[in-house]
């Protein structure tokens, strides 16, 4: 499980502009979709292909490793080797879980659940929310990744264009 700081920073502001309401609500607030919702029925017909994060398009999950686990939101029985899905501990709710986000920007993806006796290689559902996801059929280029940008970045550079006003053009 990991804390560790998202490379991609925007403000709510920001995210509001670059996400739909729903996608806002899932990925931005960890909200949850409605099961069995019009994206999850979208989610049914899709094949081979990538996942990526709505939010900053880093790529999270395979077509090879989704599976029908009848809950009503994309199960995935392991994360792509990437490094961009992140499991931390939630405790909202009143409940001890494990929720994953993307690692580049923190965005809500869903929770993982062990050892419920799925016959996958993993024994394991990353149970999440369409909502947060963006489909590429294999062969299609991958949707352009959020440039990696905080507040603490962009004042450093505005900070450097002062000393030195050539440098920022």
């Amino acid at each position: 499980m990991s804390d560790s700081r998202p490379e991609v920073v925007r403000t709510e502001e920001e995210w509001k502009k670059l996400l739909s309401p729903e996608q806002y609500a899932v990925s931005r607030q960890r909200g949850t979709e409605r099961a069995h919702g019009p994206s999850y029925e979208e989610f049914q017909k899709q094949g081979e292909g990538t996942y990526f994060c709505v939010s900053c398009g880093a790529p999270l999950f395979g077509s090879s490793e989704k599976f029908n686990s009848g809950c009503g939101w994309p199960s995935f029985y392991d994360a792509l080797k990437t490094g961009n899905v992140l499991e931390k501990r939630d405790v909202s709710l009143g409940m001890a879980r494990t929720e994953v986000v993307c690692r580049r920007c923190d965005g809500h993806l869903g929770h993982v659940f062990d050892r419920e006796g799925f016959k996958t290689p993993t024994d394991r559902r990353f149970c999440i929310n369409a909502a947060s996801l963006r489909f590429v059929p294999k062969g299609n280029p991958p949707p352009p990744l959020l440039d990696a940008r905080s507040p603490e970045v962009e004042k450093k550079k505005a900070e450097v264009a002062k000393e030195d006003p050539g440098k920022g053009d």
